[in-house]
């Protein structure tokens, strides 16, 4: 059965996948290290992991499986969720996959080398915006009709 995980500590978009899940009727576990609002929705589990650096995404590597999509901004959880036979989409819509994962890590790698070496290069990108919004809309309900079609991603 296809499921939903939100690395949801940071998640602009827990209302929106929350609506598109029950519309799929896809069950949909946010996984956090609390702070976070259980939902009264029936299909919409809260998951809290102990505090500590990672332990939300370890719980999500650990737990995801072939046929569940996982919304994370993290990289490397997003690989380790791919190695595990998972979708995984960023919340801004940026579908990764096998053929483009090993990129955008190096790319995250590249980054980080740089701001360490520059003081003046801090910060993150742009802004989160509507049209992110948007396609992480539509991308969430491709990847969730593709998975409880059992169809090949690609």
């Amino acid at each position: 059965m296809t499921r939903l995980f939100i690395d949801a500590d940071a998640c602009p978009v827990k209302a929106e996948a929350e609506r598109t899940a029950t519309r799929h009727g896809v069950p949909m576990l946010l996984v956090s290290n609390g702070g976070i609002r259980p939902s009264p929705n029936p299909l919409v589990q809260s998951i809290f992991v102990p505090d500590g650096p990672d332990e939300a995404d370890k719980w999500i590597a650990a737990t995801c499986t072939t046929g569940d999509v996982v919304v994370t901004g993290d990289i490397p959880l997003a690989a380790r969720c791919l190695a595990a036979g998972a979708a995984a989409l960023k919340h801004n819509g940026e579908e990764l996959t096998p053929a483009n994962i090993g990129m955008v890590l190096a790319s995250r790698d590249l980054m980080a080398d740089l701001r360490s070496a520059d003081p003046f290069r801090q910060g993150g990108g742009r802004a989160f915006s509507k049209a992110d919004r948007s396609r992480f809309l539509d991308v969430l309900d491709r990847l969730l009709r593709r998975a409880k079609s059992g169809a090949p991603k690609g």
